[in-house]
């Protein structure tokens, strides 16, 4: 990452969100179906999305981005960055909900089932269409209207985050969805 494609970072971390998201929309169904019963996969998921995405993904692009947007003239409110915030909120409503669904589904309660699969596939949908405006539009228009004097800043803010973490934390994470992407191959042969 360089001063002057700052987001290509977040750009890159949207990869591996993707990739869990294709996971729960490939399982969600067939959960609802009755027949993908590995409910360990939501718990795994809404730690994935609430560590990697949330925690360390999205609280860089709230804490450094758009904080760098609205210093420099973005209204917080009745915005763009407005809509990602709400966005995130949303999204946090949809892994809470999936999250006890599981916790229920691993308990023997069949009829969570449903409720883990609705909120995965709400959650997925919504990231989906989020990832896009911001890959799409609001990282392209920062990149146009941050001025050169807040780059550097935000670079920083970035390493920040990541050296918050463990050394193997986006390792740690990729193996996750690749031990589940694993598992449709195993399925699939």
């Amino acid at each position: 990452m360089t001063r002057t494609n700052f987001t290509q970072a977040l750009v890159d971390e949207h990869r591996l969100i993707l990739r869990m998201l294709d996971l729960l929309e490939r399982n969600a169904p067939r959960t609802a179906d009755g027949s993908y019963t590995n409910y360990r996969f939501y718990l795994d998921g809404v730690d994935f999305i609430r560590i990697y995405a949330d925690r360390f993904h999205h609280a860089k692009e709230e804490d450094v981005l758009f904080a760098a947007l609205v210093a420099n003239g973005m209204p917080r409110e009745h915005s763009p960055v407005a809509a990602m915030l709400m966005e995130h909120d949303q999204g946090r409503a949809y892994v809470r909900a999936m999250e006890q669904a599981a916790i229920e589904a691993q308990a023997g309660h069949t009829g969570a089932c449903r409720a883990i699969a609705d909120n995965a596939l709400a959650y997925s949908t919504l990231l989906r269409e989020h990832i896009a405006k911001e890959d799409d539009i609001l990282y392209p228009l920062a990149e146009r209207v941050i001025p050169d004097s807040m780059r550097d800043g935000i670079v920083k803010g970035y390493a920040s985050a990541e050296a918050n973490v463990a050394a193997d934390f986006s390792a740690t994470y990729s193996r996750i969805v690749e031990q589940y992407e694993e598992e449709i191959v195993d399925t699939a042969a």
